[in-house]
């Protein structure tokens, strides 16, 4: 028996011969996953297209860094400051972006021979001087487009209904004309009636003629009887005939949406306020209007008003809750002030307050989303109070007192903040430690945010007239800039050349440069640098 193993096999070198193992034969064409041929010829493949795409990815790249030139952002200068001699001074000025470079534009009135841009009033077949519509840039003050117009101005309201009718509406020597605010152009121009005098606000009412464009409503209120006519907001033509608001003269009005969507025109006159139905004024409407059943339910049989606050104290209506679907009423009276629900017409707060000087304004004190009230009130030997009310209770959040100036000065105003709060912009005079001699002509400009209660940021302003102030955020997420237009002296000097100046500053400009003014209860151990720097932190929003 042999005992001996047989070697590993692949020790042994492998023989052809029968009975041995053989090595397998190549794959024939066609067969196996992939030939070798295939496999060399796929990478190719492969490289090339790598190489391609790298090439179109460098090409894209170059083009856009080099060749397509990157759209220019429009550089804002800080402060700026523009003067024009004029005849004449018109309380006109609207913050709008005219020629869409999302950075918002300054529109203004002058009257004079010759414009900003070389027009004059013989382009347009006008006696000198008329009046010259303008816009400029906000960026830099420079002209963008101006429209001579014949004198006198009356009024001018832009911004009606942008999206579907961006309009400038003049009134001006027995004629209403309509601008587009983009380039100055003339939409329609129509005779005015020399018995009715239209006063503003221009109400933007729903398309009651099915043109695809808003309309139009328009007081003219007199002693006797205020007339309202409606226009078309394509043609200016007159929609139906007038109608009569009231058999007495109405001191002021405003529009109003019930939460049924039905359309209210509210007026103010010397024993309460009032509405009227827009279905019962626009008779011929094609656009079906409808009335609200709980004010219908209110409705005077015989005048077919509703009564919505019976007083004759009221100085101020206005419109408390902008941006919300149904908008409560802010009432001032002689005695007080008092919020009202805008559907069920209950009162939400009351507050006594002393006299109040101005028109209320709005603003965010605090996070809760509405919008608190900004007054100023009389408070005796020439001083005034500027005080900020909790739109929610009419609690009083902030208050300060201050001198009370001979001249008028604009009232207060806000821009908001990324954090839901508002930097408050007010002037006057803050009363000094010592005895002062200072006139009282003398004013300020004080800026207040929430977050440092106890400190105003003080800024010398003018002694000139100021004919208009607005503050507005000019570029979104960006800056906040207040406009002024100033000049000629409270009577305008009409017939006599003088000029007018317009300036736009920039409000962190304007927070650096100022002085920290601590109120007297002020216990905060910041310094004034850490203060400015503060301020300095605030992003600005847009109005919500």
């Amino acid at each position: 028996m042999d005992n001996s193993t047989d070697p590993a096999p692949e020790a042994q070198p492998l023989k052809g011969g029968e009975g041995e193992a053989e090595v397998e034969a190549p794959p024939k064409k066609g067969q196996g996953c992939l030939s070798r041929t295939g496999f060399s010829s796929l990478s190719r493949w492969r490289t090339a297209a790598f190489f391609l795409s790298l090439f179109l990815c460098l090409t894209i790249v170059f083009a856009f860094s080099f060749i397509i030139p990157c759209p220019v952002r429009p550089v804002s200068l800080r402060t700026w400051e523009k003067t024009v001699p004029s005849f004449a001074q018109y309380d006109f000025l609207d913050i709008l972006d005219t020629n869409k470079d999302k950075v918002k534009d300054i529109l203004f009135a002058f009257k004079n021979s010759m414009g900003n841009l070389n027009t004059t009033c013989a382009n347009q077949s006008l006696p000198s001087p008329c009046v010259f519509l303008t816009a400029v840039t906000g960026t830099n003050g420079d002209p963008l487009w101006e429209r001579p117009l014949a004198a006198e101005l009356d009024w001018a309201q832009c911004g009606l209904e942008e999206q579907q009718m961006p309009v400038c509406l003049v009134s001006h020597s027995n004629l209403l004309t309509a601008l587009y605010f983009q380039n100055g152009t003339v939409r329609w121009q129509v005779p005015r009636s020399p018995e009715l005098s239209f006063k503003p606000p221009v109400l933007s009412v729903p398309d009651l003629d099915d043109d695809g464009v808003s309309d139009l409503a328009l007081v003219s209120p007199a002693q006797d009887e205020t007339k309202v006519v409606l226009l078309s907001g394509k043609t200016g033509k007159q929609l139906g005939s007038e109608a009569v608001l009231d058999q007495s003269l109405v001191l002021g009005y405003l529009l109003h949406r019930t939460k049924a969507s039905a359309h209210y025109l509210l007026f103010r006159k010397e024993s309460g306020v009032y509405g009227r139905a827009l279905k019962t004024i626009a008779t011929t409407a094609k656009t079906k209007l409808t009335e609200d059943p709980e004010w219908k339910k209110k409705t005077n049989a015989s005048t077919g008003n509703v009564p919505v606050y019976i007083s004759s104290s009221v100085q101020y209506l206005v419109k408390a809750t902008k941006g919300r679907s149904l908008e409560n009423l802010l009432l001032v009276t002689t005695e007080g002030m008092e919020m009202i629900d805008g559907q069920s017409l209950e009162t939400v707060w009351k507050v006594d307050t002393s006299t109040v000087l101005s028109e209320p304004s709005f603003g965010h004190y605090n996070k809760d989303g509405v919008y608190d009230v900004v007054i100023e009130r009389d408070s005796g030997n020439n001083t005034k109070k500027i005080t900020i009310l909790d739109g929610l209770s009419g609690a009083v959040l902030w208050d300060v007192k201050m001198a009370s100036q001979s001249r008028s000065s604009p009232r207060p105003t806000s821009v908001n903040t990324l954090d839901h709060r508002s930097v408050f912009i007010f002037w006057g005079k803050f009363p000094s430690d010592t005895n002062s001699t200072d006139s009282l002509s003398e004013r300020f400009l004080y800026m207040l945010h929430p977050s440092y209660s106890k400190v105003l940021l003080e800024k010398s302003g003018t002694d000139d007239h100021i004919i208009a102030f607005k503050a507005a955020l000019f570029e979104k997420g960006r800056h906040a800039c207040y406009v002024m237009l100033t000049g000629l002296g409270p009577a305008g000097d009409t017939g006599v050349e003088g000029q007018v100046t317009l300036s736009k500053h920039r409000l962190k400009e304007d927070m650096k440069n100022s002085t920290v003014l601590r109120l007297p209860d002020d216990t905060g151990s910041d310094s004034d640098q850490d203060i400015k720097e503060g301020f300095d932190r605030l992003r600005f929003d847009k109005d919500t």
